[in-house]
């Protein structure tokens, strides 16, 4: 089972972040915590990378939902999308983590139900770029 969801567009790398920041926002999701992947490696590793952000967005709704139901299913959230610039330097990648497959262990009907709506929304999203 695929464990993410992804596209690439041609666009630079920083509007490609601002545009996944705009369409996890028309979904429902809000972003509540960012990593710069490239900083943190150059910071702590003293390792150049290439330009690489993980956002964990949130569908407030969706996790409160989802925690009436399963309250560890917190250990798996917020979902997370990364960003990255192609190999080739021009344009970006952008991936979702796939809610369902996370999920999987959890011998819960209905919190699979949720985690496949709420991969929905994500692909929604990533159609959106």
């Amino acid at each position: 089972m695929p464990y993410y969801y992804s596209t690439t567009t041609d666009r630079p790398f920083e509007e490609t972040v601002a545009r996944t920041r705009d369409a996890l926002k028309a979904e429902g999701f809000g972003i509540i915590t960012e990593i710069n992947v490239t900083e943190t490696f150059r910071e702590k590793l003293d390792l150049d990378f290439r330009p690489y952000v993980i956002l964990g967005a949130c569908n407030p709704k969706a996790a409160h939902e989802a925690l009436m139901q399963e309250d560890k299913v917190g250990v798996m959230l917020p979902c997370n999308v990364i960003v990255q610039q192609l190999p080739s330097g021009s344009g970006a990648e952008v991936a979702a983590v796939d809610p369902a497959a996370s999920m999987a262990a959890i011998d819960n009907p209905a919190l699979k139900a949720k985690a496949a709506e709420i991969g929905a929304s994500l692909r929604r999203a990533l159609d959106r770029l």
